[in-house]
């Protein structure tokens, strides 16, 4: 039975992941130090004999006993509002923790793939975004701590590749939704959800025409899956490339959810916000024939029923 260590186990990403290397036949690690990550997410695993939970910090020395194949690191604050609050931390697991999760990856002769983002393309001047694109990235902006953590952590993984001979993977992450993502956690689906269910005013910054591209989750997991067992070490972009405005988003999610009491409020955009989001998937697709199989619409229906469940509705006074 093959071995995988996933950080960040917890958390919305990593718990997905747990469940499909489960659900292949692999003995699961999986690590997290609650952070940001919810035990709820995986306490399903907890009773299976293929399946361990380590409480941990990777930022801290990571020891794991035996053989061990795999790696996958995606323990990070992965929101604004998460890096924002938890900025020294969000640097640390970027750069310390890669480098314990890397170091343990050349004792165990395990292949790593690490959670890079879109976010390394920054604020970007060239759309959609292929994977040449060096990006535009402000360093000591408030997104900084998030954007360079993962600009940094693909490049000490590139150093450990070609200077170890670690067999790494790189995979950057477009915006991705799906049950389990944290109801507060500030990113626009879940936002724009609660806002809705709870019958209160859709936040929009600027005049809503920044655009984002959505991906499921399972659409995305498949992704990971194919990546980590190709024979590709430089980036790819894993996302869905549907673009559509933030105030487009809104409208739908407004249609979806139906509350007459929802509307739509505006605030100012806060600074080095993206204006726009799409990803060039053309390596995904030639190197590991992956494309998203979930249209937005369906996506957003299986979230949909997801947030009805955990979305607390004050009671009317």
């Amino acid at each position: 039975m093959k071995k995988i260590l996933i950080t960040g186990a917890a958390g919305f990403l990593g718990s997905h992941l747990c469940d499909r290397f489960i659900n292949e036949g692999y003995h699961v690690i999986g690590m997290d130090n609650l952070l940001t990550g919810d035990k709820k997410n995986i306490e399903h695993l907890f009773p299976l004999e293929n399946f361990e939970y380590y409480h941990h910090d990777v930022s801290k020395f990571v020891h794991v006993p035996g053989d061990l194949d795999y790696i996958l690191h995606f323990a990070s604050p992965a929101s604004p509002i998460d890096y924002l609050k938890m900025p020294i931390q969000t640097m640390k697991v970027g750069s310390l923790g890669t480098h314990n999760l890397l170091g343990l990856a050349k004792e165990k002769k395990a292949r790593m793939l690490i959670a890079s983002t879109s976010e390394v393309y920054g604020d970007p001047l060239v759309h959609p975004q292929p994977e040449e694109y060096w990006g535009n990235v402000n360093p000591i902006g408030p997104r900084g701590v998030y954007d360079e953590a993962k600009r940094f952590q693909e490049a000490i993984t590139m150093a450990y590749n070609t200077y170890h001979g670690v067999e790494t993977r790189i995979i950057r992450i477009f915006n991705t939704y799906g049950p389990r993502m944290r109801v507060n956690d500030g990113r626009v689906l879940p936002a724009f959800f609660s806002q809705a269910i709870r019958g209160e005013g859709l936040t929009v910054f600027g005049d809503g025409s920044q655009t984002r591209s959505f991906c499921y989750v399972d659409d995305l997991v498949e992704g990971i899956y194919r990546l980590l067992h190709s024979d590709y070490d430089q980036p790819v972009n894993i996302g869905n490339p549907d673009e559509i405005t933030i105030m487009e988003f809104a409208k739908e999610v407004l249609a979806m959810v139906n509350n007459p009491k929802a509307h739509i409020i505006y605030k100012d955009l806060p600074k080095d916000d993206p204006k726009i989001r799409k990803p060039d998937i053309t390596k995904a697709k030639e190197i590991l024939g992956w494309t998203p199989k979930y249209n937005r619409h369906e996506g957003m229906l299986k979230t949909y029923e997801y947030f009805k469940k955990v979305v607390e509705v004050p009671a009317e006074a």
